[in-house]
C-alpha cells in the first residue's frame, strides 16, 4: 500500500497543466479616423464589445477568432479647421466585425507558471466588418448610402459602396494570469480598412442641382447651408479620396483556460 501511494504521488508531481486554448469577452472604446477627423483625434470614443476564442499553438505563439460590437462616429463641428467646421458633415455607424489574428508573446506565457505569468504581445490579422453610414436631419435618423450623396450610381460612373469591407488589425497588448484559469488583458489595434466610405465621405461634391429640390439626399449633400453660403459646388472638393477611412479599439478582456494535463516526458 505505502508503495502504491509513493508511485502515485511521483506521477502526480510529475503531471504539468498544458494551456490549449482560451475564451473570453472584452470591453472598451472604439474611435473612427478618416474624412471628418483628419487630425487623428481621440476626442470621440464610443463603445465596444467583444468575444473570442484562442487556439494556444505553443508558449509564445496563439491563433485567435473574434467577434466584435463597435459604434463610430464624428462630426465637422468637432474640428479645428474652419473649412472643416463650415463643412458641416456628420455620421454614426455601427459595425460588426469578425477576424482571425496571430499574437505574438514576447514572454513565454504559462499560467500556472508564476514565473511566466505576464507577457506582452503584438497581434496582426485579417477580417471583415459591416457598417451603414447614417445621420439626423430635423430630429430624424436617416440612412447615407441609400441616398447617394456624393452621386454614387448616377454621377460621373460613381459606383455605389458596399455595406462590407476588409479590415487588417495591427497591435499590442499585455496579458495577465491571475491564475491557472483566468487571464486578464488589455490591447489596442488598428484597422487599416479597405473602404473610404464608413462616414460616407469620400470624393467631391456633385451640385444640389442633380438632387430633387428639397429632397433629404439634398439636404444632407451639403450641410453647409446651416452655417452660412453652401459650399457644396460640382467639383468642389468633399472628402479625401486617396485615404481611405479607419478605426482603432481599445479594450479590457477576461478570458478563461482551457487546460489539459501530461507527463513532461510524454512529449
Amino acid at each position: 500500500m505505502v508503495t502504491v501511494f509513493a508511485l502515485s504521488s511521483i506521477v502526480n508531481a510529475q503531471e504539468e497543466t498544458v494551456l490549449i486554448g482560451e475564451y473570453g469577452i472584452t470591453g472598451g472604446a472604439a474611435h473612427y479616423f478618416g474624412d471628418l477627423n483628419t487630425n487623428a483625434s481621440l476626442n470621440r470614443p464610443k463603445i465596444s464589445l467583444g468575444a473570442f476564442y484562442r487556439k494556444q499553438l505553443n508558449n509564445y505563439a496563439a491563433i485567435r477568432l473574434t467577434g466584435t460590437f463597435c459604434q463610430l462616429g464624428y462630426s465637422d463641428i468637432y474640428s479645428n479647421n474652419e473649412a472643416q467646421r463650415r463643412r458641416n458633415l456628420s455620421f454614426n455607424t455601427n459595425i460588426f466585425e469578425i477576424a482571425l489574428k496571430g499574437d505574438f508573446n514576447f514572454f513565454k506565457y504559462i499560467p500556472s507558471d508564476p514565473n511566466h505569468s505576464f507577457t506582452p504581445y503584438a497581434t496582426l490579422g485579417v477580417g471583415v466588418f459591416s457598417y451603414n453610414p447614417y445621420a439626423y436631419l430635423n430630429g430624424v435618423k436617416y440612412y447615407l448610402r441609400p441616398l447617394h450623396t456624393e452621386g454614387e450610381t448616377f454621377y460621373a460612373g460613381r459606383k455605389e459602396y458596399g455595406t462590407m469591407a476588409v479590415c487588417v488589425p495591427i497591435g499590442f497588448g499585455i496579458k495577465y494570469a491571475a491564475s491557472s484559469k483566468v487571464n486578464i488583458s488589455f490591447e489596442i489595434s488598428y484597422r487599416f480598412t479597405t473602404t473610404d466610405y464608413i462616414d460616407d465621405v469620400s470624393t467631391t461634391y456633385i451640385g444640389i442641382d442633380k438632387f430633387p429640390a428639397n429632397s433629404v439626399a439634398a439636404l444632407l449633400q451639403d450641410r453647409s447651408y446651416a452655417t452660412g453660403t453652401p459650399i457644396g459646388i460640382e467639383g468642389r472638393q468633399r472628402g479625401f479620396s486617396s485615404q481611405n477611412d479607419a478605426y482603432v479599439i481599445a479594450e479590457f478582456g477576461i478570458s478563461f483556460n482551457i487546460i489539459t494535463y501530461r507527463c513532461p516526458t510524454a512529449r
